[in-house]
């Protein structure tokens, strides 16, 4: 019986990137990487767990920023496939270096520049499109539910622009909350918090209505462009945005 090897990790970036160089250097092709709370166990794969480093410093790599930043938004993806393409750029990244960026005549960096800016992208929109709360203790909160696992990106986002202030943002489908202190943020599983109920500041109801009425009159009716709204304003976007979330729960309820 053929069976099929796969390399499992913790799910940890620095530990996948000691992997893959533990892999390149014993020039190991995997079948498949995967981290082993997504694994989905198989009667041919054979799985392989490496002794590996969680703190694995990318930097001791002989490549540029902009190679480790590619990387970085890769592995933030929700592409299933995201290992095995950071491998094969990473593969040919330590041979070519900067001039992979020319190279998307291969596969695997055409791949991986178009996931790579479809998380910036999103990471982009999500800068705006994210609506801050205050809370009965003045704490800024906010909730989204991205595709892609931006909640990091955003955190350094908002650390530098709401800098004097203490603020939680919640990624919704991951079950993550991004805290922080006004001096660092902290990404915590859901599982590890115990926020019994949120409970908006009194005048933020109030700051919510007129927000939303200023939204819906100061466009210009004749002028509405539905089409050309959802292309900048994409309807998964609208539940956790104020002036957006009516239309989305009425449209969800037709």
């Amino acid at each position: 019986m053929i069976s099929n090897k796969i390399y499992l990790y913790d799910g940890n970036f620095s530990t996948l990137i000691d992997l893959i160089t533990k892999l390149l250097a014993f020039k190991t092709k995997p079948l498949n990487i995967c981290a082993k709370n997504e694994y989905q166990p198989s009667l041919l794969d054979e799985t392989i767990e490496l002794e590996l480093d969680n703190n694995f410093n990318i930097n001791k790599i002989q490549i540029s920023k902009n190679i480790i930043k590619t990387i970085y938004y890769i592995y933030l993806s929700n592409n299933q496939n995201k290992e095995l393409i950071i491998y094969y750029f990473l593969l040919n990244a330590l041979k070519y270096q900067d001039k992979i960026f020319t190279m998307r005549n291969l596969k695997c960096v055409d791949a991986s520049l178009k996931i790579s800016k479809y998380v910036s992208n999103e990471n982009h929109k999500l800068k705006g499109f994210l609506r801050f709360q205050e809370l009965e203790n003045h704490i800024l909160y906010a909730e989204i539910s991205p595709t892609n696992n931006v909640l990091e990106l955003l955190s350094i986002h908002f650390k530098k622009r709401l800098k004097n202030e203490y603020w939680i943002i919640k990624d919704v489908g991951r079950n993550m909350y991004s805290i922080y202190d006004k001096k660092k943020y902290y990404l915590i599983s859901g599982n590890n918090m115990n926020i019994l109920e949120i409970k908006n500041n009194e005048q933020e109801e109030n700051i919510k209505k007129l927000w939303t009425t200023f939204f819906n009159t100061i466009g210009i009716k004749e002028r509405r462009n539905k089409r050309c709204q959802m292309n900048f304003m994409p309807k998964k976007y609208w539940k956790y945005m104020t002036e957006m979330s009516e239309k989305y729960e009425k449209s969800n309820n037709r």
